[in-house]
């Protein structure tokens, strides 16, 4: 029997929690350890696995034996997880990518180091992703688009044909980036937003939350005859 790869987890938090279950679940590789910066370490234990300080991480889990995934959320514009894509680099570490069995990437999609492709995500042939590319099911990257470092697309964004994006970037859950379009580094593209023009630098765009209706649910359940349905 093959062995698995083995490999360190960098994150203890929700992000890794899913990463893990895929890793555990649904991969050919065995995570054998968690590591974290040491100021935040709480246990020696995470999931079942030891949490080594990543200051040690070399001692205990040396490069030469194990590859390293950094499962890190988007804080600071994703700023914080290629900051850690580096650290781990720079100690020697090959980051894997995790790509869902089911994600149905096409067989020319090409893609960097540290990247995560949940299942039911839709990508279409002649897509790029960079280094550090998170995408999550449901969301929808166009053809011949290319998404660049460091980005999160999360469920249910749609970027279209032939849009190009600068690293550093979000979009949120219904986002919609036309054909075409470019979108610049370090963009928040929020949820529902619907981008049809190139972007500068640093932009954030917003859709208002729906106001509440002025009757109550139980009104409005009378009024609409909803409960005969």
């Amino acid at each position: 029997m093959k062995h698995k790869k083995q490999i360190v987890l960098f994150g203890a938090g929700k992000i890794a929690e899913i990463l893990l279950y895929y890793l555990r679940n649904d991969s050919a590789y065995e995570v054998a350890a968690c590591t974290i910066d040491k100021e935040f370490i709480q246990s020696d234990k995470w999931n079942d696995l030891p949490i080594i300080p990543f200051e040690e991480i070399q001692v205990t889990h040396p490069s030469t034996d194990f590859d390293m995934f950094v499962a890190l959320g988007y804080q600071q514009m994703n700023s914080i997880r290629a900051t850690k894509c580096q650290e781990a680099k720079d100690k020697g570490y090959q980051l894997i990518s995790y790509i869902h069995p089911d994600a149905g990437l096409p067989k020319d999609c090409t893609f960097g180091e540290n990247c995560f492709v949940m299942q039911n995500a839709l990508v279409h042939p002649r897509v790029v992703l960079g280094n550090n590319v998170f995408i999550w099911s449901g969301a929808m990257v166009g053809h011949h688009s290319v998404i660049g470092d460091h980005c999160w697309v999360t469920s249910c964004a749609n970027i279209s044909g032939v849009v190009k994006t600068g690293p550093n970037c979000f979009f949120a859950v219904n986002s919609t980036v036309v054909h075409g379009v470019k979108i610049a580094s370090r963009c928040f593209i929020g949820a529902n937003t619907l981008i049809t023009k190139c972007t500068d630098p640093d932009e954030v765009y917003l859709t208002s939350s729906t106001p509440a209706f002025r009757l109550n649910s139980d009104q409005f359940l009378r009024m609409s005859n909803f409960d005969d349905l």
